[in-house]
């Protein structure tokens, strides 16, 4: 997926106009963001248990190296591969080359955003596999030749009538089936190449070090299909998501699946320690874990920043934050939309391309009250913002240019001298009135919208000064 992110403010602006999208985004407060609510409010010991998780996840990435080595060990131990990624590439070329060896025709793939990051189905195809997305928003979107608009919800952005025609489309199907028609549809289409692929791909929602064990969350149960029929299981996933042992998955699932959906429990939780076993009546015959950094350690090397990676991908901060239930996941031009895309975006594809996303957000703070592990992403967003201002850039620093530097300089002399400051407000005003009819001339993309107010005579120090000398 090529990152589109200078683009914010174009698509933006396209979806506050698009009113059938407008209309499918209402259902976020209502749905998973009320469920939220009630499900959470509703468990007793809600915030010991954020708390709890916080400290772990603080814990297990100070403690990173030890954690990521005694899950290798596991995994191995149980008879599986693991590769550790630099690059979203070398991810990619890991799958790939696997892939080819092994003769594979057809891969059904469970969702995974980090697949997404690599690219995954397009290389895929290039290489003349096929790739069979089997969540169903996921269907969804590949059958649009789209890419995910949420976290949890891929297709949240489409309407059923919009899916029927999509369906009637591609599949050729009647445009008038309804939501249940569909998923039947889905499902028939779906289990054919379940029975057809000979590898399965997923993502990771844990990876608990002790044990050596996959962990996915579900509704569906896709993933599950996926880690059992084929006989290739590759797991794709974050180092990010190492947790230390089994006493934590719990407390880990119970946050994840409330949060998400506001469900007590998924219907699907689907453990997983490598390849099948003697005796195993299903599982695969090889099992791969595929660890993936892409930019994750510099984000953990940031001490201002790090915290991002304490992310659980639950989509809750998407759920609450008023601007990405107008604007939608497309507009933020990568694989992470919303608040905690905002951050983790930037840093992944370069600071300066994401430059307008530090800024999508009204600082409310939502997302922070949102996140099961309480996340403060509104600090690190105005940290952005002041590394933004400082020209600074990821992974180096960008050049600012020498017109901007002395401007800065220049206003930070004018603005730090009173008098200097006042005399030019005398002068400004003066001009005003005779050229731009008493109003400062502002740049076309605010002037269209708004207007500034007249400039007073007097500054509020002069005002000051000649009431205090009235009142005496």
């Amino acid at each position: 997926m090529k990152p589109t992110t200078e683009k914010f403010k174009e698509k933006s602006s396209s979806t506050l106009h698009d009113l059938k999208i407008q209309e499918n985004l209402s259902g976020l407060y209502s749905g998973f963001y009320k469920a939220r609510l009630d499900v959470s409010s509703a468990t007793d010991n809600w915030e010991q248990m954020q708390d709890q998780a916080r400290l772990i996840k603080e814990h297990t990435l100070d403690n990173l190296h030890h954690y990521l080595e005694m899950l290798e060990s596991k995994v191995v131990e149980n008879g599986g591969n693991v590769y550790f990624a630099d690059t979203a590439a070398d991810a990619g070329s890991y799958v790939l080359d696997l892939a080819k060896s092994r003769g594979v025709k057809t891969v059904v793939k469970s969702k995974s955003m980090l697949s997404e990051e690599m690219s995954l189905n397009q290389r895929l195809e290039d290489e003349g596999i096929e790739p069979v997305e089997t969540d169903l928003g996921e269907y969804i979107v590949q059958l649009a030749e789209e890419t995910p608009y949420h976290i949890i919800a891929p297709a949240i952005h489409k309407s059923s009538g919009e899916v029927a025609e999509l369906f009637s489309e591609k599949i050729g199907t009647d445009s008038g089936l309804d939501i249940e028609d569909l998923t039947e549809v889905a499902r028939k289409q779906l289990r054919q190449k379940f029975i057809e692929a000979d590898m399965g791909i997923t993502g990771g929602n844990f990876l608990v070090a002790d044990t050596g064990t996959l962990t996915l969350v579900t509704n569906e149960g896709n993933g599950r299909m996926c880690t059992s029929l084929p006989k290739i299981h590759v797991a794709v996933v974050g180092m990010e998501k190492v947790i230390p042992s089994m006493a934590d998955l719990g407390l880990f699932l119970r946050l994840l699946i409330r949060s998400a959906t506001g469900q007590w429990m998924s219907s699907y939780v689907t453990t997983t320690s490598g390849p099948k076993k003697e005796g195993d009546i299903d599982g695969p015959e090889e099992f791969h874990l595929v660890v993936v950094d892409n930019g994750r350690s510099d984000i953990l090397a940031n001490p201002e920043l790090r915290e991002a990676l304490y992310c659980l991908r639950c989509g809750a901060c998407l759920n609450a934050c008023p601007v990405y239930r107008k604007v939608g996941g497309h507009s933020y031009g990568w694989v992470y939309p919303g608040p905690i895309g905002a951050v983790v975006t930037p840093m992944l594809t370069g600071l300066s391309k994401g430059k307008d996303l530090p800024f999508a957000s009204s600082l409310c703070g939502a997302c922070k009250e949102a996140c099961p592990v309480k996340i403060d992403i509104p600090r690190m967003l105005l940290y952005m913002r002041s590394e933004l201002s400082e020209g600074k850039d990821y992974p180096e620093e960008i050049s600012v240019g020498i017109i901007d530097r002395a401007l800065h300089r220049i206003g930070g002399y004018v603005l730090a001298n009173a008098k200097l400051s006042a005399a030019i407000h005398g002068i400004g005003s003066k001009f005003a009135k005779v050229f731009f009819r008493n109003r400062l001339p502002l740049p076309p993309s605010w002037s269209k919208h708004r207007e500034l107010p007249n400039l007073p005579d007097q500054t509020f120090t002069q005002l000051w000064g000649k009431y205090r000398s009235e009142g005496e």
